[in-house]
């Protein structure tokens, strides 16, 4: 259970992250933060699922997790502009390392199209992968 602790205060200094960036103007990059934010929230729902802070609903479990398969295979659109804002954390090393880049997207919209969320149990087991996912790509492209 530690693991699925650790990984869903990671998502939640994600989320959090997110909403304290600022106000962007520039429409991409406003775009972007929107599937950060659709990320990290249905993060939060399935790991307060996995750490028993929120009931299992096997609706609500389904329905977040769609939405991250969504917004992941969405995220490599939203950031194929090279769009600059002072309030964006997206270092330039995403352009210039696209290939890597679509990579890590992609092993984040498999690990999480790939996700079982029937249960509480399984939802914690995937977290790691799918945390894993999320963590490679802000480790390489984030700036904060």
């Amino acid at each position: 259970m530690k693991l699925v602790t650790k990984l869903l205060g990671v998502g939640l200094i994600f989320a959090a992250g997110v909403a304290i960036a600022g106000e962007a103007t520039d429409p991409q990059v406003i775009a972007r933060q929107e599937v950060m934010e659709t990320l990290g929230k249905n993060m939060k729902i399935l790991g307060d699922i996995a750490g028993g802070k929120a009931a299992y609903d096997a609706a609500a479990a389904e329905a977040a997790k769609a939405a991250i398969v969504a917004a992941a295979s969405e995220a490599a659109a939203k950031f194929e502009p090279q769009a600059t804002d002072p309030e964006s954390e997206a270092k330039a090393e995403i352009w210039t390392n696209w290939d890597d880049f679509l990579a890590k997207d992609k092993a984040l919209v498999d690990a999480a199209g790939a996700w079982d969320v029937s249960s509480p149990e399984t939802i914690g087991a995937g977290m790691g992968a799918v945390g894993g996912a999320c963590k490679a790509c802000h480790t390489a492209y984030r700036a904060s």
